[in-house]
C-alpha cells in the first residue's frame, strides 16, 4: 500500500471522531488554525519564495506564477477567509425534510458529513487551508494533494492546520496531505481508493480533471475550466459594458472565472467593438476574431488581431488572449455560449429586461450573469467563506461549493414499535 491510500486510511479512521466533534470544537479548530497561520507567516512566505523559485527555473508562466505567489496580503487573506468559515452556520444536523406517517413513523431528513473527501488540485497554496476549513466546518476528513509546484508552501499550511486540529482536541490525522511524485502514481492510488475515499473532488485545469473524472473508482465532483463569455447586446449601455469586459478578461487572467470570449451582436458592432478591441489590445490582449470582428480590427496595431479558428471558440486561455465573434441577437448568442461553454460563468450586458431574461434563462451554465462581470463566481465572494472547487456538473452540487455542500443526508426515522 503506497503513501496515499496509508494516509486515506488514516483519515478514515479520524472521520468519526471528526463527524462527532461538536460544533464549537470544530469552529476551535478552524480559528486555531488561522492563528497559527498568522503567526507562521514568514515560514510559510519562506517555503513560498522556494515553490517560486523553481517555478521561475522550470519556466513556469506569469499567470500560474501569479497563482502560486503568496505575499502578506494573500497570508492574511488565507486566514481571514478561516475566520469566516469559523463563523458560518453549522451545515450538520441541519433538518431539510419530513414527514409524520399515517402509521405513526416520525420521518426526519439531516444533513451529514461525507465522510472522508480527497482533493486534488494544482499550485494554489490557498485551496490547501480552504479545504481543510470547509472540510472541518462539514465534518470530513479531507486527503489533500496539490501540485508538485506548490509543495513547499502546502506543507507549510498543512503543519499549521494539523496542529490546530491537535489543539482543539480533534485527530490531527483528520487532515491528511500527499506529495506529488514524478509518475503520479499516489494520484492513481486516490482515484482508485475505493472504501477508503468517498468522493474526489479534482481542481485545476482541464487534462486534470479529466484525468480525474475518467481514471477514478470513487466518486468524483467535477470541477469544470472557464471557457466564459461576455455578451453585449444591441440594447447595452457602451460604457458599461466596456468597464464589465475589461474586470471580465483583464483583472485576473489565469483563474476560471475570467472572460475567455468577447459576443456582440451586429446591430452595434461597428460603433462598440473598434473602441472595445483597441482597449483591449492596449492592455495586452491578443484578440481571435472572426470575420466581422476582424475587419473592425483593422485599425489596430500590427499583430494585435487574428483570424479566429475553431478550435478558438472553445479554448480556456487563461492568458491575455480572448475571442471575438459577431452575433446575430440573443439567440444566436445562448446557441454559441451553450456549444462552446463549459458551463461555469456566462454575462449579458444589455438595458433589455426581456434580452436580460432571454439569456438567463437560456443559458446552460452554473453562474448566468445580467451586466455584471464573470469574476464575481467565487465562493468567498458568494459568502461561503471559500470553496472547495465550482461545480459545473449538475449532480449533488452547482456552482460554488462551501461547507454545504460537503454535506449530505440521511434519513432518521422514530417509531413507537410500528412493524410492517
Amino acid at each position: 500500500m503506497g503513501e496515499a491510500r496509508t494516509k486515506a486510511a488514516l483519515a478514515r479512521a479520524a472521520a468519526p471522531l471528526l463527524s462527532g466533534a461538536p460544533r464549537a470544537r470544530r469552529e476551535d479548530a478552524i480559528r486555531r488554525a488561522a492563528a497559527l497561520i498568522r503567526a507562521r507567516s514568514a515560514d510559510i512566505l519562506a517555503a513560498n519564495e522556494r515553490d517560486l523559485e523553481r517555478a521561475r527555473a522550470a519556466g513556469m508562466s506569469a499567470p500560474l506564477q501569479d497563482r502560486l505567489l503568496l505575499d502578506e496580503a494573500r497570508v492574511c487573506a488565507i486566514a481571514a477567509s478561516l475566520d469566516d468559515i469559523a463563523r458560518q452556520d453549522d451545515p450538520l444536523g441541519r433538518v431539510v425534510g419530513g414527514s409524520t406517517l399515517e402509521s405513526g413513523l416520525r420521518i426526519e431528513k439531516v444533513t451529514v458529513p461525507l465522510g472522508v473527501v480527497a482533493i486534488i488540485y494544482e499550485a494554489r497554496p490557498n485551496v490547501t487551508a480552504d479545504a481543510f476549513a470547509l472540510c472541518v466546518r462539514s465534518g470530513n476528513a479531507c486527503v489533500l494533494k496539490g501540485g508538485s509546484a506548490a509543495n513547499d508552501s502546502c506543507l507549510a499550511i498543512v503543519d499549521a492546520c494539523r496542529a490546530a486540529l491537535a489543539e482543539a482536541g480533534i485527530p490531527a490525522d483528520a487532515l491528511q496531505y500527499v506529495e506529488d511524485d514524478a509518475a503520479h502514481s499516489q494520484t492513481a492510488e486516490l482515484l482508485e481508493a475505493t472504501g477508503l475515499i468517498d468522493v474526489l473532488i479534482p481542481r485545476g485545469g482541464a487534462s486534470l480533471i479529466r484525468a480525474c473524472v475518467e481514471g477514478a473508482k470513487v466518486p468524483v465532483i467535477e470541477t469544470g475550466t472557464g471557457n466564459c463569455h461576455v455578451y453585449v447586446h444591441a440594447s447595452a449601455d457602451f460604457e458599461r459594458a466596456r468597464a464589465i469586459v475589461m474586470n471580465a478578461k483583464t483583472q485576473r487572467v489565469g483563474v476560471c472565472n475570467a472572460a475567455e470570449s468577447l459576443l456582440v451582436d451586429r446591430a452595434v458592432a461597428p460603433a462598440f467593438l473598434p473602441g472595445m478591441l483597441s482597449e483591449l489590445a492596449a492592455a495586452g490582449v491578443l484578440l481571435h476574431c472572426d470575420e466581422e470582428a476582424l475587419e473592425l480590427a483593422r485599425d489596430l496595431p500590427a499583430g494585435s488581431a487574428v483570424p479566429a479558428t475553431e478550435e478558438d471558440w472553445g479554448t480556456e486561455y487563461l492568458a491575455l488572449e480572448m475571442s471575438v465573434k459577431v452575433v446575430e441577437g440573443v439567440e444566436e448568442a445562448v446557441a454559441h455560449v451553450n456549444r462552446y461553454g463549459t458551463g461555469h460563468s456566462e454575462a449579458i450586458v444589455a438595458d433589455s429586461y426581456d434580452a436580460c431574461e432571454a439569456f438567463l434563462a437560456g443559458v446552460d451554465a452554473a453562474v448566468v450573469y445580467a451586466n455584471a462581470s464573470t469574476r464575481f463566481t467565487d465562493g468567498g465572494v458568494f459568502g461561503l467563506g471559500a470553496e472547495i472547487g465550482i461545480s459545473t456538473q449538475k449532480l449533488h452540487a452547482r456552482g460554488p461549493m462551501g461547507a454545504a455542500e460537503l454535506t449530505t443526508t440521511k434519513y432518521v426515522v422514530r417509531g413507537d414499535g410500528q412493524v410492517r
